[in-house]
């Protein structure tokens, strides 16, 4: 990919603040992510990134398998929101970690983590033991995520940030093409087990070679002569509240009974003071600056997720595709997401960038308004594949920019916690809405989540095109009000 070639991050100049910030001489030299100074770091989180891309791809695969294997299809929806919820309260545990102590103590912990939680569940003999592999592996991700971050806004100046944040985006085109073809091959002749034992094998080459790049370039606290300051216990306790409060709104909505309300009503009781505390003041209201980047990442991201998630379901039990042929549909999107990203990096895009976010907002509403026209049997299926390859280079926008804002907006030393909470927008915004969109679904008759693998695998009747209408449409809805927070992203002058 040339986004990854120097040449493309020399057009701009490195400033003196850059400079300075990072410890350089002004004079020095500009150097591409892949140049000289930082060919090893960026090959190393680059790695990294494509492990948890194929990690994601691949396990996805396997797991309405291992959930028939261990019965625990009425548990499935938990095996995807133990991932979630554990990962809310490691991202603001790492941003605090990584903030005070330096970036490289939580990526390798959460290395670690993210490796141990795959082998878990793939030697797991229950499913309540695969589940707490899923919890492991979200730690793991929540501590990796943020501390990436935090990598990127102390070892590379401003001017690189976005061209190393689109090769992130480029690193998921081959998972999305090659994880789920290979994990339904392992499976098939294998078994599940193996796709989740063999992932952690890929965890030595980033630990190897990211591991000491990182301790030469961002190891240590921002301001090595400044006193450390203590953690902020009161954060961590709300991260906890977040993570519970997600866990039982999910649950409540899986339930669906006069009794879910309880759960439903302690999840929201957690989850209201927790998110006033953890993400920027204002951001309820979308006020400028930081406060609207870290919405619209939530707004995006949520309603993007909470659509795709149903669209190869929609596919096979209304439209008759196979199971692969209607996941390989969404694959050319892993390429326009990184068509997205690339283009943001782009040097002209900057004095345009809000205005560029509100075009890629409307152009992921459109794609999630669209994808349920293949209910109707006279629009072609490859219609879906069209819209959502649009959708996803709208999406690769718009996450590359709002990361790029929010480390613009951010001191060396509150970019730890300021990236835990753009992260944190990103994962409540996919429980909730997910949540949402999974009950609304099973209410006009799309049945219960967890067993909606099992009726593809037995050929059960699909369900009624309306349960799927009322996802995606309010999803698009959601999306255009992500549009109107999108021309609060830029302070006035």
């Amino acid at each position: 990919m040339t986004v990854l070639e120097p040449r493309d991050a020399d057009v701009s100049p490195l400033t003196e603040d850059a400079g300075i910030a990072l410890g350089e001489t002004v004079s020095a030299a500009p150097d591409g992510v892949l140049g000289r100074t930082y060919r090893a770091l960026s090959i190393g989180i680059v790695s990294v990134v494509f492990l948890i891309a194929f990690e994601a791809t691949a396990v996805g695969t396997a797991m309405p398998v291992a959930a028939r294997e261990l019965h625990g299809i009425p548990l499935y929806a938990f095996a995807f929101s133990a991932y979630f919820t554990t990962s809310l309260f490691a991202m603001v545990l790492s941003g605090q970690w990584a903030d005070r102590r330096g970036p490289l103590a939580p990526l390798a912990a959460g290395i670690s983590a993210f490796g141990a939680g795959l082998l878990l569940s793939g030697t797991a003999g229950t499913m309540w033991m695969f589940i707490a592999g899923r919890a492991v592996q979200g730690l793991g991700g929540g501590l990796v995520i943020v501390a990436l971050y935090v990598v990127i806004s102390r070892a590379y100046p401003e001017h690189l940030r976005p061209a190393i944040l689109a090769a992130f985006a480029a690193s998921w085109v081959i998972p999305s093409v090659v994880g789920p073809l290979a994990s339904g091959s392992v499976t098939e002749h294998l078994g599940w087990r193996w796709v989740f034992v063999g992932i952690p094998v890929l965890v030595v080459f980033p630990l190897v070679l990211a591991l000491p790049a990182i301790r030469r370039m961002a190891s240590g606290p921002a301001d090595p002569a400044a006193p450390v300051e203590p953690y902020d216990r009161r954060r961590i306790v709300l991260a906890l509240g977040i993570s519970v409060g997600a866990g039982l709104l999910q649950y409540a909505g899986q339930e669906r009974n006069w009794f879910s309300l309880l759960p439903a009503a302690a999840g929201v009781a957690l989850l209201v003071p927790a998110i006033r505390g953890l993400l920027p003041p204002g951001t309820g209201r979308a006020a400028r600056g930081l406060p609207a980047v870290v919405l619209l990442r939530g707004v995006a991201a949520g309603s993007f997720i909470a659509a795709e998630s149903f669209v190869p379901l929609m596919l096979v039990t209304q439209r008759g595709m196979s199971p692969t042929m209607a996941g390989l549909s969404l694959a050319a999107g892993g390429g326009t997401w990184a068509l997205g990203s690339y283009i943001q990096s782009r040097p002209f895009v900057e004095p345009h960038r809000d205005r560029l976010l509100v075009g890629a907002m409307v152009l992921v509403a459109a794609a999630i308004a669209t994808a349920p026209a293949v209910l109707i049997d006279g629009v072609p299926v490859w219609t879906v594949a069209v819209a959502w390859a649009f959708g996803c280079f709208g999406m690769g926008i718009v996450i590359a920019s709002t990361s790029v804002l929010l480390l613009k907006l951010s001191a060396p030393e509150e970019a730890g916690a300021n990236s835990a909470a753009l992260q944190i927008s990103d994962g409540l915004s996919n429980v909730l809405l997910l949540a949402a969109g999974g009950a609304a679904f099973a209410a006009l008759g799309g049945g219960a989540v967890g067993a909606v693998h099992e009726a593809v695998e037995v050929g059960a009747p699909g369900s009624h095109p309306g349960a799927f209408a009322v996802v995606f449409l309010p999803m698009a809805g959601v999306a255009l009000v992500g549009a109107w927070v999108a021309t609060r992203v830029r302070t006035r002058a």
